[in-house]
């Protein structure tokens, strides 16, 4: 990969984390992001993983979280999700890179001949490899922010690190801004806050090589002066440097409370750029709802993946922001669908506004999402489902309403007389699991008339799949004649995109994933629509 000509200055901030995962360094770089974009500035923002796997695309949910797709059909990892939903950022191939990436590029590198017979190492060959990607994305923007995932003192991040130290003296060192997200914690039984962990986590930072410009510091308690003055003086950070990373309630006070403690403005000054007041009106409108919503909607979410919540994370952010578009809050309920295979297992349905099936892979807990799928549909409740909710929507209504006994998708059986959902003629089965499914966005055209119109307001659309089944199309005119209403194809009019039902008040389900392009300041209008109409059916039902 060869470095691109930049007419810009661009400036680069590096997220580092310490002490331990899960601290919100992706959220830390999503607001450091916002920040700079309500200053003027344009930003895009890395993520360099340090796992083996090419991609997240074949990882257990159980173990990563959710997989995150781009318009380009690359999977990520989750933090892209947030990354766009908290800027203007369009999030591309290019902004994960995973160290089995990194170590595919250099040996195939190496086996081509591109090193003359070199010993390859980690440095220089790794370590500039990952430079390489670094630069990659700084075309066209005036900052990038670069997130390292794990934590400092790991060694599968050890490269990444060694790459970012080097960094500073391959550009001009105040073009280089290190920010190190750690852990100050509250120790109720002395009421104390403790910086042992900070010093630590800063300290082994140092032995890299790196000092740490920022320090983030994530607490459930403001930091005091005197706090702050011990963490600067044992770190080398300036005590204003020293910033309080409360724990709050949404994500998204992040950058207001960030801002708080005046983080923009110490950024700009240090990377030398022109300091500009940050416009938040935007973020100040949506906690304003999030504090002081006008009700609040129920909605049952069917999964299989219900105890691990970050499998589900973009599809509880867009419920958010479709609350956030009606100016109220959203209440989960998360049901297993394996719970709903068994007897009377349906009544845990009964308090939900809605209901909604998610997408997902494997044949676990199906019958439980065509069960939740019947009773929305029987009981006039709003449904929506997504990817593989379609095909369960679908399953349903061939098994009871068209006459198609036993209809199932190839996905899950293979002795079903009627597979509503298949593999399409054109498609090729593969062994790599990583590279199958329809992948990224498409085109998909509405039919007027119809809720996907009315929410979108237009005739054409772009979403973004991640898919290998479609829609069977040798059972679409049995199951239009029944009362299944196709209200989105593909441009050619072979795919089938979008279902709803006549006779429904909201019943909705697409073959694409909406939640990827949905954030607090624009709700997706599927979500902001599905909510909506729950709140209808709740008030017409009377449900407090």
């Amino acid at each position: 990969m060869t470095k691109k000509k930049n007419s810009k200055k661009v400036k680069y901030i590096f997220v580092t984390g310490g002490v331990l995962s899960s601290l919100g360094k992706g959220i830390a770089a999503s607001s450091i992001g916002s920040l700079l974009e309500c200053s003027g500035l344009k930003i895009t923002i890395l993520k360099l993983d340090p796992y083996i796997n090419i991609d997240p695309g074949t990882m257990n949910p159980f173990q990563h979280g959710e997989v995150y797709v781009t318009d380009d059909g690359a999977e990520t990892d989750l933090d892209l999700g947030h990354y766009e939903r908290f800027t203007h950022a369009k999030m591309r191939r290019a902004n994960n890179v995973t160290a089995g990436k990194i170590y595919h590029n250099v040996i195939q590198k190496e086996r081509k001949g591109e090193y003359l017979g070199a010993t390859v190492q980690v440095i220089p060959h790794i370590t500039d490899e990952i430079k390489s990607y670094i630069r990659n994305v700084a075309e066209g923007v005036d900052v990038v922010i670069c997130e390292i995932g794990g934590t400092v003192g790991d060694i599968e991040s050890l490269p990444f690190l060694e790459a970012i130290r080097q960094f500073r003296f391959d550009v001009k060192p105040k073009d280089v801004l290190y920010v190190h997200l750690t852990l100050v914690p509250y120790i109720k039984t002395s009421d104390e806050l403790k910086t042992k962990p900070t010093q630590h986590s800063v300290q082994k930072l140092r032995e890299i090589g790196i000092q740490p410009d920022v320090l983030l510091c994530r607490t459930e308690r403001v930091l005091s002066q005197p706090i702050k003055d011990k963490i600067a003086l044992f770190c080398s950070v300036e005590a204003k440097s020293v910033i309080t990373a409360m724990d709050v309630s949404s994500i998204y006070e992040v950058p207001l409370s960030l801002e708080k403690e005046g983080l923009a403005e110490i950024i700009l000054e240090k990377l030398g750029m022109k300091v500009k007041q940050p416009d938040l009106e935007r973020w100040e409108k949506i906690n304003r709802v999030l504090r002081k919503p006008d009700g609040e909607v129920r909605i049952g979410i069917v999964g299989k993946y219900v105890d691990l919540k970050e499998s589900y994370k973009s599809i509880t952010e867009a419920l958010i922001h479709g609350g956030i578009g009606n100016n109220v809050s959203v209440k989960f309920i998360w049901v297993d669908a394996e719970a709903l295979e068994k007897e009377e297992g349906l009544k845990q349905l009964v308090d939900c506004d809605g209901v909604l099936v998610p997408g997902g892979f494997g044949d676990r807990g199906i019958e439980g999402k065509i069960n939740a799928v019947q009773y929305a549909r029987e009981n006039k409740v709003p449904y929506f489902g997504i990817c593989l909710g379609m095909h369960c929507a679908a399953i349903e209504f061939a098994r009871h309403v068209a006459n198609l006994k036993n209809a199932n998708s190839s996905e899950f059986s293979t002795t079903s007389p009627y597979l509503v959902i298949d593999l399409l003629p054109d498609q090729n089965a593969s062994d790599d699991k990583g590279g199958t499914m329809r992948l990224g966005e498409y085109p998909c055209q509405l039919r007027k008339n119809s809720n996907a119109y009315k929410a979108y307001g237009k005739r054409e659309i772009e979403e973004r799949h991640r898919h290998r089944y479609e829609f069977n199309n040798m059972y679409r005119i049995q199951m239009e004649e029944a009362g299944l209403k196709i209200s989105g194809l593909s441009p050619n009019g072979n795919l089938v995109e979008i279902i709803e039902l006549e006779d429904h008040p909201w019943f909705l389900a697409g073959q694409f994933h909406p939640e990827f392009k949905s954030s607090p300041m624009s709700p997706h209008p599927l979500f902001r629509d599905f909510v909506a109409s729950s709140l209808e059916f709740q008030k017409s039902n009377h449900k407090n």
